[in-house]
Parts: structure tokens; sequence; C-alpha cells
């Protein structure tokens, strides 16, 4: 636990980075099939309710840009006691993303709201996949949720160590 917040009783809440990669703004707008017709802006809203109701405060952050993303995560790195991420085109594209996930001491779960391996054969394979703690992918938003609280909980058992 190098890299975070070792926190006692008496101090603030734990607190989630939850990363949203490229074209996850336009969701509600686009290809309805694999992503669901529930906004951004609604997820968030069930994201944000979810870690409270688990215990956490949660922030929420999206980019197109991929050094924004990075940026974003090296953030992380002492702010935050969990981070999810759904880095979309970039899962099978970006070392640099993978790098930066590389320097983070907390629980990283990845997120997918489509069931990738459904799905066209460069979506199968993802550069985060080794170095995340978890993932989860095909459970549309509820996949968001479900990560939330197995955060939560990875969070809780380090705590108590």
């Amino acid at each position: 636990m190098n890299g975070h917040r070792k926190m006692s009783g008496n101090e603030k809440k734990p607190r989630i980075l939850i990363i949203h990669g490229p074209n996850l703004n336009m969701l509600g707008q686009r290809e309805a099939t694999w992503y669901g017709t529930a906004t951004l802006e609604e997820i968030d809203t069930e994201i944000k309710q979810t870690a409270q109701d688990c215990g956490m405060v949660a922030e929420t952050f999206q980019s197109n840009y991929e050094g924004a993303l990075v940026e974003k995560i090296h953030e992380a790195m002492k702010a935050y006691d969990a981070l999810i991420i759904n880095p979309a085109a970039y899962t099978h594209t970006s070392v640099a993303i993978r790098d930066a996930l590389l320097m983070l001491d907390v629980p990283i779960i990845e997120v997918h709201l489509s069931n990738i391996y459904r799905r066209e054969p460069f979506r199968h394979k993802s550069l985060m996949a080794d170095v995340v703690k978890a993932r989860i992918a095909g459970f549309g938003k509820n996949g968001y949720l479900m990560a939330v609280r197995a955060a939560a909980d990875m969070v809780r058992r380090e705590f108590r160590d």
C-alpha cells in the first residue's frame, strides 16, 4: 500500500476514481445494442450513489484524449484508494495508459459495457488485463456498479490489514 492513504476510523471516506475513455460521452446516442440507452451522466449519477451507499466518495472523469486519461491516472497516485477504468477503444491500443496504471498501488478494476468477447476479434485483447486486479464485461451500466461494490470491498479489506 505504498501509493495510497492508510485510513483510520476518524478519517474521511475512501475515494474512488472512475475513468471513462473515448466515445463514452456519446452513450445514449450510439449503438444501444452494445452500450444500452443510459447516458454517461445517468451512469455517473448511479456510480456516485452506489459509492456513497458503500461508504465511499466517487469522482468520475471522461476524456476522448489519451494524454488526458494518462494525466488523470497520474493524479490518482496519491489521491484515491481505488480506480475503475473503462479504457474503451484504448483498451486494445494504449501502452501509455497501461504504463500509467502500473504506477498505481491501489485496486484497479477494468470495466466494459459490452462483452468484448462477443465482438470483433481485435476487441478480445486488452493491454490492461495483466495490470488490473479484476475485469467486468458485458453487464452494461451495471458493470460499473458491480465494480464500485467490489472496489469498496477490496479497500475495506486493505484498511483492515
